[in-house]
């Protein structure tokens, strides 16, 4: 049997890596790669860091429009599922390239399995939001990370077809923690001490997009005094537009962003992290580290409700008061899964296939 992978983006690849090595034990894989994101430090770099094979196909497709980018996807991975055939596409997240491989396959009559599935923000107003609730909708396998992921598809009438795995991206951060400890100089090139800066993160569209919460955020980031601030381009363009990229690499460490292997050392070692990536909140959950959400919702409730997570949303006085006070109120409960969501994921599609 023949399972299709569709990746795009960051948090796909990540997601990718421990899944790849458990279906290839079970299927043949391909690997189709949309090309979402295309340059180094965006997308090569996690391939190479993480050890993922190369992609079978990639489309090429770059940025546009999120209506450009998920149509010119659509069609071009048709092509590829008419000519490949496989007996189930997995899609991961909630990414334009997700919304898209699952798209392309139901309207082949493939069985989609969706990695990540039942999350909710309640905010239609992002992307990401609209692209779960489509791609869940007309998934036939729906994959939860969480027990409140399956809550949340209950309430929406989707019952069929769902399994609790636990959330992969704990599988992913245990093998690559190990490894970049061994591998990663991130720390010795950037001069950094461990737990002597805070890390931080913004690319969503509801905050670059918006000049008001734009400058707020930066403000905040100036205010701190010792953020480290891999930057995504679009967010660096915006903050050029906005005229606050120099004031800002005078007083926060701007640096290009890493692969994952750095980013799990940076992420470790900081003291508290300001992001509004949905993975990067779940990643400081898992590492210990306390972290201040740059949005006014999480789909990550769990992280906030064990008190390792503060909503702040583009507040600058506050963002700078939790990012100097805020601690964690108690010990952190197992709320992610053991290490095993990639083995339980692959075995999920199997009993799909084989009750097919």
């Amino acid at each position: 049997m023949k399972v299709a992978s569709v990746v795009g983006a960051r948090p796909n690849f990540v997601k990718l890596a421990p899944v790849s090595r458990e279906l290839r034990k079970r299927f043949d894989e391909i690997i189709i790669h949309t090309g979402q994101h295309y340059n180094y430090e965006m997308d090569r770099v996690f391939f190479d860091d993480m050890g993922i094979p190369a992609p079978d196909y990639h489309l090429g497709v770059g940025s546009g429009s999120h209506g450009y980018q998920t149509g010119e996807m659509i069609k071009r991975l048709e092509e590829i599922l008419l000519k490949e055939m496989p007996d189930a596409v997995l899609v991961f997240g909630d990414t334009n390239s997700t919304l898209a491989g699952a798209l392309a396959a139901a309207k082949l009559h493939i069985p989609v399995a969706h990695l990540e599935a039942g999350l909710r923000s309640y905010n239609r107003r992002m992307p990401e939001e609209i692209n779960r609730v489509l791609v869940d909708h007309c998934s036939d396998l729906l994959l939860c990370p969480t027990e409140t992921a399956m809550k949340n598809l209950m309430h929406e009438g989707i019952s069929r077809g769902v399994c609790l795995t636990g959330d992969v991206m704990v599988d992913a951060q245990r093998d690559c923690s190990i490894i970049a400890e061994k591998r990663s100089q991130i720390l010795e090139e950037l001069g950094l001490v461990r737990g002597g800066y805070k890390l931080a993160t913004i690319h969503r569209a509801e905050n670059t997009d918006d000049p008001v919460r734009l400058e707020s955020l930066v403000r905040a980031l100036q205010d701190t005094g010792d953020a480290v601030l891999p930057c995504h381009p679009r967010a660096e363009k915006c903050i050029r537009n906005l005229g606050l990229w120099e004031e800002l690499c005078r007083r926060a460490k701007v640096i290009k962003p890493v692969g994952y292997l750095d980013m799990i050392m940076l992420e470790k070692n900081a003291s508290k992290i300001l992001t509004d990536s949905g993975g990067v909140q779940k990643e400081a959950y898992l590492l210990d580290v306390p972290c201040i959400t740059l949005r006014d919702e999480t789909e990550w409730v769990e992280t906030v409700e064990d008190g390792w997570n503060a909503l702040a949303g583009a507040d600058r006085e506050k963002i700078v008061r939790l990012a100097n006070s805020f601690e964690p109120r108690r010990e952190k409960r197992d709320v992610f899964g053991r290490g095993d969501a990639s083995v339980k994921t692959a075995k999920a599609i199997a009993h799909m296939l084989e009750g097919a």
